[in-house]
């Protein structure tokens, strides 16, 4: 199948890269536009490189504090129609007599979700998803355990479950809490709640404005090493330089997420090409004036960089 929602089968797409070398990319999503872009930058790659069931995550945020990207999808904000929406649209992308994108392994994710707040997102909808981070960060720690490995209980033979140890930095100015015994309290936590992989705090901060952040490949290698096995996921790419985003897998980083630079990046040159239009907008061309446009060029651009992001993720290993 190529819209996948099973844990087995999404659990071994992602093995299978690890064992050669490749973290899966997770890109978020806000809108139909920035999904088919997904689509089509894992698309291109495998037909470049000949690759077969290429895999790729879509992920969205519900009612996450920092960025609610359900409401972004459509105009009337709800975050219930647009999470149902977008893995509507996703599976019919990928799936049927008429999809344009089957040869993409689309493994659809809830990102950041709340405990109390995204219940609906973790329950209803678990049927149409093949992973979850459960993201009780903001709990103190014995809570946070307790509520992951319930969750992890109750539903963990449905979708893989990330869980998080405690706060990442974000743009906004949240600062990650930096701990001595950061290896060992995450090690702790994984081996009390169970779950498929660890958010980890790398040194990289989501939602960045450029910061260049360092990522912290020392950290990778000793928790990957304490945990015994490859299941970290890597937040903040955004943050980072192009040249350093490499190597993750050999760290045992098995996800990279990634939405912020993607979005800003293909804004501004859909924004430049709609302003090389201004003549013909002006002279009342019905093409230039129509928003296809804007969003087909938003759309060309993010699938840009995000094949390019998966070639430095080692994507080429898959073939």
């Amino acid at each position: 199948m190529s819209f996948v929602t099973y844990r087995d089968e999404a659990g071994k797409l992602i093995s299978d890269a690890a064992a050669k070398g490749v973290s899966v990319a997770l890109f978020c999503t806000g809108s139909f536009w920035n999904t088919e872009a997904i689509l089509i930058a894992a698309d291109s790659f495998a037909k470049e490189h000949d690759i077969e069931r290429i895999p790729v995550v879509i992920a969205m945020t519900s009612h996450y504090s920092h960025m609610q990207q359900t409401t972004r999808v459509t105009r009337s904000g709800g975050h219930r129609i647009g999470f149902r929406s977008v893995l509507e649209y996703c599976k019919a992308l990928t799936e049927g007599a008429y999809a344009p994108y089957p040869n993409v392994a689309a493994m659809t994710h809830l990102d950041h979700g709340d405990p109390k707040a995204d219940e609906w997102e973790m329950t209803e909808c678990v049927d149409m998803l093949s992973s979850v981070m459960f993201d009780a960060q903001t709990y103190p720690y014995e809570e946070n355990v307790e509520m992951t490995g319930r969750y992890m209980r109750e539903y963990g033979d449905r979708v893989l479950v990330e869980g998080i140890v405690e706060g990442l930095a974000v743009g906004d100015g949240t600062k990650a809490k930096q701990r001595d015994d950061y290896v060992d309290k995450a090690a702790n936590f994984v081996e009390s709640t169970g779950v498929d992989f660890l958010v980890a705090d790398l040194g990289t901060e989501q939602q960045s404005m450029g910061t260049e952040a360092q990522y912290l490949k020392g950290r990778a290698q000793a928790l990957t090493s304490r945990l015994g096995r490859p299941m970290l996921v890597l937040h903040g790419v955004s943050s980072l330089k192009d040249e350093d985003i490499r190597g993750f897998g050999e760290d045992g980083v098995v996800r990279v997420n990634m939405w912020t630079r993607i979005v800003r990046e293909s804004g501004q040159y859909a924004a430049k090409r709609l302003g090389e239009r201004g003549a013909l907008i002006s002279a009342n061309d019905f093409e230039a004036t129509e928003a296809t446009a804007y969003i087909n060029d938003n759309i060309d651009e993010a699938a840009r960089i995000m094949k390019g992001i998966m070639g430095q993720l080692g994507y080429a290993n898959l073939a």
